[in-house]
């Protein structure tokens, strides 16, 4: 067990809180600020860096994202600095993944350059959708015509270019979400995220929403065939579902997100970064304060960690299976039964294969596409308590 985020790597993740505009439906830790003093935020990402690598040493490091927030708004120089610390502190892997996001109003070519140079490898864009109204409903401030050009000025810097598209969106149809999605694919290079469109708590949309406000939204049976057109135009196109939202040509998959969902361990930094570590043969989940100025107050006095929780055998059982089943290929029931100190019982495996929500092929368990249409549900019923 000591070993066991070994068979899901280790990665980096660096959150950058800042926006130049907040979204209506985001509730990720993002801010709008006038000023940003990017020395301090080099400098406080440093001495976390230091931190956490204090306590795994070591390792070999397979991935870094920088996420956010609009992390297309660091400078390329702020981007450097911690890629070098991060290769200083841990071995990197020959074929570490670094990963940015970026808002398409955010893309200069200049700075991209400077991402490149400074080891940036891949670039994930928050396109969101090729509609201008509904850009404009989503709070979105750039145009489809502005989110084409940014893309093209990433493909010119980067081999791998994803980028992100909400769907089940306000008066959107089945039809007018085939007609993007084939038109966003004729865009594509290698991989997709696409994502239904939820209301949460806390944001702009669930406040409308709660009162009523936020109207046009398709019906629970529309999303569904929404999804499961998903599914089927992006396999025949070549980029099948991996995972429940990302679809990528067989060897472009996020290899970042993959530790997550594979369930290995991760260093977070940065304002509302979440982690998990092992250290010792203990997993630990951490959390970081959420204020950016509190963050940055936290760090240079002794630690931007404001939660550190050590997770129990069961606990840790229960996150491998719910982030392992939202791929494609499931989980190992070994590597499972071997974190847990409870077997899922056998009447709920063969309740969900009777009702063809699952496949359990030797020690694999996986979610068939009818079970990742409702995983939510599934991941329920396989739950130990």
């Amino acid at each position: 067990m000591a070993d066991d985020w070994q068979n899901g790597g280790f990665g980096l993740y660096v959150h950058w809180p800042f926006c130049e505009a907040k979204c209506p439906y985001c509730d990720f830790n993002s801010h709008v600020s006038r000023k940003i003093d990017q020395s301090a935020w080099v400098d406080a990402y440093l001495l976390e860096l230091e931190r956490y690598a204090a306590q795994t040493p070591g390792r070999v490091l397979n991935t870094v994202f920088f996420g956010g927030g609009t992390p297309s708004l660091m400078a390329p120089e702020t981007v450097d600095a911690v890629i070098q610390a991060a290769r200083g502190h841990w071995h990197a892997a020959n074929d570490m993944e670094i990963t940015l996001e970026a808002n398409p109003g955010s893309v200069e070519a200049g700075r991209f350059a400077g991402y490149r140079d400074a080891g940036v490898n891949r670039v994930s864009m928050g396109i969101q959708a090729l509609n201008n109204e509904d850009l404009r409903r989503l709070g979105r401030i750039h145009t489809v015509a502005e989110a084409q050009k940014a893309f093209d000025v990433a493909r010119n810097c980067f081999d791998r270019v994803s980028f992100d598209l909400i769907y089940a969106r306000q008066h959107q149809t089945l039809a007018d979400w085939q007609a993007e999605l084939k038109q966003a694919l004729s865009m594509a290079i290698d991989h997709l995220s696409l994502y239904q469109l939820t209301i949460e708590q806390g944001t702009a949309f669930g406040d409308r929403y709660a009162v009523g406000k936020l109207r046009g939204l398709p019906e629970d049976d529309t999303s569904a065939d929404m999804y499961m057109a998903t599914q089927e135009i992006c396999e025949a196109a070549g980029l099948p579902a991996y995972e429940i939202s990302n679809h990528a040509k067989p060897g472009a998959e996020s290899q970042h997100n993959q530790v997550y969902w594979r369930y290995g361990d991760y260093v977070g930094i940065g304002p509302g970064s979440h982690g998990r570590l092992t250290i010792d043969g203990e997993k630990f989940a951490t959390e970081s304060h959420l204020n950016p100025s509190m963050w940055l107050n936290q760090v240079s006095n002794a630690t931007g960690e404001s939660v550190r929780t050590s997770l129990g055998t069961q606990d840790q059982a229960n996150e491998y299976l719910m982030m392992g089943l939202r791929l494609v290929q499931g989980i190992d029931m070994d590597r499972f039964q071997a974190l847990s100190s409870t077997p899922v019982p056998q009447d709920r495996l063969d309740y969900l294969k009777d009702i063809g929500m699952i496949e359990h092929v030797g020690s694999t368990l996986k979610a068939t596409k009818e079970g990742r249409a409702v995983l939510n549900a599934v991941i329920r019923e396989l739950l130990v308590d």
